[in-house]
């Protein structure tokens, strides 16, 4: 992505709320264009209103054909591309592996795997019309190591990082750059429903829960949506542009994913 012609046209996926759209908001600070789907429409609608200019879709990106829409929906809107994040994920369920069922576990991928592929698939021809470009899989620091009583979560984080590294060596040559991020354990809603499943799943209190994924960080902290965005937009600046091919946390320094 060339920092001194036009600005970048990015599309970031699950984007409505959270890391999401902590993402977008900084690539709009920056002076992007920034197209966004979801699946709420009501939560599409109020970033709408806050951004006017920004483009939207509701969409599954678990569905091929909505994932196919989508991409004529944000090359109407930005006439080409320049940066892809797909940051879409679910938690998926919180159990023992014998327990978790096969609908729990295809869900999980078809989400956090499956829609990746699908829109890196649409995202590189545009990505090579532009000459070079950028593609962010959100990934997490258990894609890293193990993370009991979420194995469909790690399994499907593990496989963005296996599919990062090879996205880098086969679109290299085309001056297209494929990174992870992996986050630890990010503050808000989402991470309060995870800490909420895992407490009931081990019968323990949450507060018991929380301050365990907060002594697993060196920093003893959680990290915010922001410090990921701030990654996200590093790695598709100018600054990053000898970067490919990695895995990279932001996580406080997790030392392991056993509270």
């Amino acid at each position: 992505m060339d920092q001194t012609s036009a600005p970048p046209r990015v599309l970031v996926t699950a984007a409505a709320a959270g890391i999401g759209r902590a993402i977008a908001e900084a690539f709009m600070a920056s002076g992007a264009t920034v197209h966004v789907c979801d699946l709420s429409q009501a939560l599409l609608g109020e970033f709408k209103s806050a951004y006017p200019l920004l483009g939207v879709t509701r969409a599954d990106v678990s569905d091929p054909a909505q994932v196919d829409r989508l991409f004529e929906d944000a090359e109407n809107h930005m006439g080409g591309m320049d940066v892809l994040v797909n940051n879409v994920g679910v938690s998926g369920p919180t159990a023992a592996v014998d327990e978790v069922s096969i609908a729990d576990w295809q869900a999980t991928l078809a989400v956090n795997l499956n829609s990746h592929f699908y829109c890196v698939r649409k995202a590189v021809p545009l990505l090579k019309a532009a000459r070079g470009g950028s593609i962010i899989s959100i990934s997490s620091t258990a894609g890293l190591m193990g993370y009991p009583l979420r194995a469909p979560y790690a399994a499907s984080k593990w496989a963005l990082i296996g599919l990062t590294k090879t996205l880098a060596m086969e679109l290299g040559e085309f001056k297209i750059r494929v990174n992870a991020v992996c986050p630890g354990s990010v503050e808000g809603p989402r991470m309060d429903r995870v800490i909420a499943a895992e407490a009931k799943a081990r019968n323990i209190a949450a507060d018991t829960v929380r301050e365990g994924y907060q002594r697993q960080a060196s920093l003893r902290t959680f990290v915010r949506a922001r410090d990921i965005a701030n990654m996200v937009l590093f790695l598709c600046s100018e600054a990053g542009e000898r970067i490919s091919g990695q895995a990279l946390s932001v996580d406080g320094n997790i030392e392991t994913a056993r509270n």
